[in-house]
C-alpha cells in the first residue's frame, strides 16, 4: 500500500508538485478552497476531499501546506474546519509557503503551543517550470529526524534538497539569500545590455558570449524568460523578497548595500507599470 500524503493548496506551483508526488508512488490526499481545480486534480490521479479534517485523518504522517501566507496557514491548521478538527496528533505540517523568517518562527511557535502536531518549513525555488519538471530546489529546516523521514516527499518534487538546521525559519533565510543574489544579477544583466544597446551590439550575440565567459549566470541563460517578467507578477514577488532581505539586514545590523540598490533599481525599472503598494 502506498503512503498517503496530504496536500493543501493546488495552485500554479502546488498542483504540479502534488502530481509529481503521485507519479512517485504516493497517494495524494488533496484539498483546495477553489473547487474548480478538483476535476483536473482527480483526472491526474489525486484523491480530492471536501474538508481539511479529511486530509488530517487520511494522511499517514504529513500534510504539505502550499497556501499563500501566514493567515491562510493558521486557518488551514487551526480554523473551524482545520486540520486539528481531524485525527492530527503527531502528524507533521510541511509548510512550503513563502513566509518571512520571523513569521515562519511565529507559525511554528503557535503549532508547538496550541496543537499536538509538528511543523517543518521547506521553501522552494524554481517556479512553475521547476514544479512541473520536478526539479525544484527545496530548502528545509526543522527537526532533523522529521526532515529525514519526509525526505522521500522532497525527492519526488525536487532535484536539489538542502537542510539548514533545526531552527524553523532558516529555510526562508536561505531562499531570501538566493533571491537577493538573483535581484542583483537581474539588474547587472539589464545594465550590461543597456550599454550593449548604446553601441548597437547584437543582444543575442552578447548573451552567447556571457554564457561561455565569466559573466555567465542563471539570469543570462534564461534572459528570454526573465526579460518578460512583469511588475504585477514575478518582478513584484522579487521586489517583496528584496524588501524582506533589507528588513532582515536592518533588524540584525547586517549591511546589504547591493540588495538595497537592486530593490531601488527594480522599482525604477517598473516605470508606468509599478505594482500597487
Amino acid at each position: 500500500m502506498s503512503k498517503k500524503i496530504g496536500f493543501v493548496g493546488l495552485g500554479a506551483v502546488g498542483f504540479p508538485m502534488a502530481v509529481n508526488l503521485k507519479k512517485a508512488g504516493f497517494e495524494v490526499i488533496g484539498y483546495d478552497a477553489f473547487k474548480g481545480v478538483y476535476e483536473k486534480a482527480e483526472a491526474a490521479g489525486l484523491t480530492m476531499v471536501e474538508t481539511l479534517k479529511e486530509v488530517a485523518e487520511q494522511a499517514d504522517e504529513a500534510i504539505i501546506s502550499m497556501v499563500r501566507d501566514y493567515d491562510q496557514n493558521v486557518d488551514v491548521i487551526f480554523g473551524s474546519d482545520g486540520l486539528m478538527t481531524g485525527d492530527s496528533k503527531g502528524k507533521t505540517v510541511i509548510c512550503m509557503s513563502t513566509l518571512d523568517p520571523d513569521t515562519m518562527k511565529q507559525l511554528n511557535q503557535k503549532v508547538e503551543d496550541e496543537s499536538d502536531m509538528n511543523l517543518i518549513d521547506a521553501g522552494v525555488s524554481g517556479g512553475v517550470a521547476g514544479a512541473e519538471a520536478g526539479t525544484l530546489s527545496i530548502m528545509v529546516s526543522g527537526s532533523e529526524n522529521i526532515v529525514t523521514s519526509c525526505r522521500p516527499y522532497f525527492d519526488a518534487m525536487g532535484s536539489n534538497i538542502f537542510y539548514y538546521g533545526n531552527e524553523t525559519g532558516n529555510s526562508q533565510i536561505a531562499k531570501l539569500i538566493n533571491n537577493l543574489i538573483l535581484g542583483v544579477n537581474v539588474n547587472a544583466v539589464a545594465e550590461g545590455l543597456k550599454l550593449a544597446e548604446h553601441f548597437n551590439l547584437p543582444q543575442d550575440e552578447l548573451l552567447n558570449l556571457l554564457q561561455v565567459s565569466t559573466g555567465d549566470s542563471w539570469v543570462v541563460r534564461n534572459w528570454s524568460d526573465v526579460s518578460e517578467w512583469t511588475a504585477d507578477a514575478t518582478l513584484k514577488i522579487l521586489l517583496n523578497d528584496l524588501t524582506a532581505v533589507n528588513q532582515q539586514g536592518i533588524k540584525h545590523h547586517v549591511t546589504l548595500p547591493f540588495s538595497a540598490l537592486a530593490a531601488t533599481q527594480l522599482i525604477d525599472s517598473f516605470g508606468e507599470g509599478k505594482p500597487k503598494s
